[in-house]
């Protein structure tokens, strides 16, 4: 698998579990947004799986936002990946 590939399975996946947390909170994009200190449409980027990249402190305010600790976000992350997941080619 392409490295370009593997991104975009963290990008993904990820989207996905912000998406989640961020419904089962009743929150709105514009609301858990603003509680962030993020804009709207990088938030909405996370979630629709739009953006390329997310810096570490991107990945913090969101963790932020769901009020959730960033290492809980990655553990959720981890978990949701594909067991035998590798940034590295073997």
């Amino acid at each position: 698998m392409q490295a370009n590939n593997k991104a975009s399975i963290i990008i993904k996946t990820l989207g996905e579990i912000v998406r989640e947390l961020r419904q089962k909170s009743n929150k709105s994009i514009y609301k858990i947004a603003a509680e962030a200190s993020m804009s709207k449409s990088t938030w909405r980027e996370v979630e629709v799986f739009a953006c390329n990249n997310i810096n570490l402190t991107t990945f913090w305010k969101i963790a932020e936002g769901l009020e959730i600790p960033p290492e809980i976000l990655l553990i959720k992350l981890k978990e949701k990946l594909p067991k035998d997941f590798s940034l590295i080619d073997e």
